[in-house]
């Protein structure tokens, strides 16, 4: 599809569902564009996900989709219409721990994960969790089947605030004390990818009509939250989703993570330790330079040529 001087040993790629509430804000759609761009991941399906407690111009109930649409816009514009199943996750977030909502997206999890093809499935989280936790209380068995990466939650030991944790904390909190294995990337990790509008307008912008539009509507919406003083912060930005191509593309033996013992989550967002789970990995550190060369160079090889 990509057309690239190298190739990926078929036995080291791996099987990938991206979940992505892809119109919350800008970075989704670099993180998207990333993924169906890199050789390594065999996408077997794209999610679109709710951000319903910042709804913004779309309302409650309609944030999902949003996301779809903006899924299938940067579909559209890398040349991939019709390429890949793209299904909505839950409308909302959960209601409490123990009641799944059905949704294709959730449906879409199961029915990968209890494929029997040898490869392994990673799920990347881009945003809430609920569509997963609901994925795990319908069908418990998927929990030994695939990795599941958050981009989400406070940084630790403590917590607190968190944008994507805020979505669906119940949701959390049932991935949390399940048995799946569990890679998560808090708020202060995420944050290394960072990047300033300058940049982007020199290595990104010039790469075609994908580009222009990626490039263009980080400036909208850069202009859109003028108003608000704390975020964000006027000519530079984070692209935080983009870490979820980045653990997937490290070498493994930077160890730049730990294993801790999930944590329970309360309603305030912090932090509640020693509550008997099963470890999960806790990513201190990001390879900011890696992300960032990785995709630069894949959008010019690949929508860069004249």
């Amino acid at each position: 599809m990509f057309d690239y001087d190298f190739i990926v040993p078929e036995n080291k790629k791996i099987r990938l569902l991206i979940h992505t509430d892809c119109k919350n804000e800008a970075d989704d759609q670099f993180a998207l564009a990333h993924h169906l761009m890199t050789p390594k991941f065999i996408t077997k399906g794209i999610i679109a996900g709710h951000f319903d407690y910042h709804p913004q111009e779309y309302g409650k109930g309609q944030t999902v989709n949003a996301s779809y649409a903006e899924i299938l816009k940067i579909l559209d514009l890398m040349g991939l219409a019709d390429e890949y199943l793209v299904t909505k996750g839950a409308c909302s977030p959960l209601e409490n721990e123990t009641t799944p909502i059905p949704s294709a997206g959730a449906e879409m999890i199961i029915r990968e994960a209890l494929n029997d093809n040898p490869l392994p499935l990673y799920v990347v989280f881009q945003g809430s969790l609920t569509d997963l936790a609901s994925a795990l209380l319908i069908e418990p068995a998927i929990a030994d089947r695939l990795t599941a990466i958050w981009i989400g939650g406070g940084k630790w030991p403590d917590g607190g605030f968190e944008f994507n944790l805020l979505q669906d904390i119940h949701a959390a909190n049932v991935v949390m004390h399940s048995h799946v294995s569990f890679w998560q990337v808090p708020i202060n990790v995420y944050k290394q990818i960072a990047v300033s509008l300058a940049e982007l307008q020199v290595r990104v912008k010039p790469c075609g009509a994908l580009g222009q539009y990626l490039f263009q509507q980080m400036v909208d919406f850069n202009i859109k939250l003028a108003g608000y003083l704390p975020w964000p912060h006027g000519e530079s930005w984070g692209l935080g989703d983009q870490g979820t191509v980045t653990v997937l593309l490290e070498e493994l033996e930077r160890m730049n993570y730990d294993m801790r013992p999930a944590p329970r989550i309360t309603p305030d967002m912090h932090y509640l330790h020693d509550q008997d789970n099963r470890f999960i990995r806790v990513y201190h550190t990001l390879d900011s330079r890696l992300t960032m060369e990785d995709f630069y160079a894949k959008l010019t090889l690949n929508f860069g040529k004249v």
